[in-house]
């Protein structure tokens, strides 16, 4: 290989990871336009309806509520994916003001884990702690904290919403 080809290999190798940090900078300054849906909670003591904003691409989940400094009661974010994530593929709190319950809801509707989290002023994302679930999940569901505990909403509780599947998607209002 000439000198000048391997420099710009080299170059280019040198430009990769720099640019898988640049979306998270990006949209650490505009906000991406999401959807929202009706989240029903089925507790012993609900269900409780909650109004969330759906983040299903990578940049809306990059973006989460960060930047935020509030959060209604009756909203939240939930966090979709096509397939089942790893227990060890965690939550940060990067940037995020506010203090969260996260659930790990899994691919049958059922919440598998529930975290609190707290807010990361830290300069860099890597100065944050990681929320790991410590279980398989399709999705996750950010709310106020303490909020689950109020409303007594625990491990195995259902969660539906319109298009999820879930057992107990006949409670779910139309959206």
């Amino acid at each position: 290989m000439n000198p000048t080809r391997r420099r710009l290999l080299l170059g280019l190798a040198a430009l990769v990871p720099t640019a898988a940090l640049l979306p998270r900078a990006l949209l650490a300054e505009a906000p991406v336009p999401l959807d929202t849906v009706t989240v029903a909670l089925h507790s012993e003591q609900g269900p409780h309806r909650l109004r969330v904003e759906v983040a299903r691409t990578l940049p809306q989940r990059g973006q989460g509520l960060m930047g935020r400094d509030h959060l209604d009661a009756d909203a939240g974010m939930l966090f979709l994916y096509r397939d089942d994530q790893s227990p060890r593929n965690g939550f940060w709190m990067y940037r995020t003001r506010i203090p969260l319950d996260i659930a790990f809801i899994d691919a049958d509707g059922r919440i598998a884990a529930i975290h609190q989290m707290q807010p990361c002023d830290a300069e860099r994302p890597g100065e944050c702690p990681v929320t790991y679930p410590g279980v398989p999940y399709r999705a996750a569901l950010e709310v106020n904290a303490g909020y689950f505990a109020e409303k007594g909403v625990e491990e195995g509780d259902c969660v539906s919403w319109s298009g999820s599947g879930s057992q107990c998607l006949a409670d779910v209002p139309g959206d």
